[in-house]
């Protein structure tokens, strides 16, 4: 794992994962267990798991879930680590937005806004996403206003 570009100072990041194939809520507790065993990653907290329909997708319901974590990782190493994790729990890519074992996003990486060919943060569609949205207000409301959460609420989520 991608664990060796450390930073002198730790950075707090919020990370979306998300399943809809195989035992979906297994692979977002293993995926969380994974990035906790980076050395240079500490998991913080994470949600609940939540139920919501495919949205730009399709195949069956996504679980989703948002991990804070503190990390000495720059933000392409941590992106490079979750992409790492990914792929450990059979993750594919034959096309934008297929069904997956398990999608992981960086969300927020400290105050950072990073536009690359390879990351942008803060994500550019997480304000779009209820199964982002509610998540992270649980666990950071501070990083979620109420206008924020009522944009989303016209998207069903369920939390398990």
């Amino acid at each position: 794992m991608p664990c060796d570009t450390p930073l002198r100072e730790p950075v707090t990041a919020y990370v979306a994962l998300g399943a809809n194939l195989g035992d979906a809520a297994q692979t977002l507790r293993d995926a969380l267990s994974a990035l906790g065993r980076c050395p240079a990653v500490r998991l913080v907290q994470a949600s609940s798991l939540y139920r919501t329909a495919p949205i730009d997708s399709s195949g069956p319901d996504y679980i989703n879930a948002v991990a804070e974590v503190s990390t000495t990782l720059t933000a392409p190493a941590l992106l490079a680590a979750l992409q790492d994790i990914e792929q450990q729990a059979g993750r594919e890519r034959p096309y934008r937005n297929a069904p997956r074992t398990l999608d992981m996003d960086l969300l927020l990486y400290g105050s950072a806004h990073i536009d690359s060919p390879v990351l942008t943060v803060p994500h550019p569609r997480m304000m779009q996403r209820a199964f982002v949205l509610v998540p992270l207000h649980e666990i950071a409301p501070g990083q979620v206003t109420p206008e924020e959460l009522a944009s989303v609420s016209g998207q069903a989520i369920q939390r398990l």
